[in-house]
């Protein structure tokens, strides 16, 4: 793997502890070496994940929206900031440019990304890594509510079993770079299940 994206939110959260592990995820992308891929923000959580990333010598590709960047949420400091017209194509962009996946803590947009990239995979359009990062249990609930959908026979544990989880960068990573390549489509035989 040469680059990670990372899903995270916009705002900063409530605990300090969110920060704390932006950074730390972000101090270990650049220690190992891996350019960070995401939304192009210098706000919340995102931008205090590029700023560690940048701070710690790294390499940070930003994709974000016009209508974003008009704002002036766009993260001016980066290594590259590639600037498109839709939602759709800068998460088209952000998969394109990244060897696999990691869903910090974050609202709305955090839980589509995640989903949506989940579901590319389940459906065999990407066979990239894709991990949770569990900070402080803030998606403890989440992953009951998996366990509930694979219980009731509705998400198969091959392909709840695609998320890697963990609370520490480094194991996640780990587990991300020892992976064996995605290949579950959805249409897979029940005996494979």
């Amino acid at each position: 793997m040469k680059s990670i994206c990372v899903y995270c939110g916009s705002s900063i959260g409530s605990s300090p502890s969110l920060a704390a592990a932006a950074r730390e995820l972000g101090q270990t992308l650049a220690a190992s070496n891996l350019e960070l891929i995401y939304g192009g923000g210098r706000v919340g959580l995102m931008g205090v994940l590029a700023d560690a990333v940048l701070e710690a010598g790294g390499r940070v590709q930003g994709v974000i929206p016009q209508a974003l960047a008009d704002r002036e949420v766009a993260h001016a400091g980066l290594t590259q900031l590639h600037v498109v017209d839709t939602m759709h194509q800068r998460k088209a962009m952000m998969a394109e440019l990244s060897d696999g996946f990691i869903a910090l803590p974050g609202g709305l947009g955090t839980f589509e990304e995640l989903f949506e990239i989940w579901t590319w995979a389940q459906l065999g359009m990407h066979s990239k890594p894709i991990g949770l990062l569990n900070v402080a249990s803030y998606f403890d609930l989440l992953l009951q509510f998996l366990d509930h959908a694979t219980s009731q026979q509705l998400l198969k544990p091959v392909h709840r079993d695609l998320l890697l989880i963990s609370n520490c960068p480094d194991a996640l990573l780990s587990q991300m770079q020892s992976a064996a390549p995605v290949n579950t489509p959805k249409w897979i035989d029940a005996s494979q299940t």
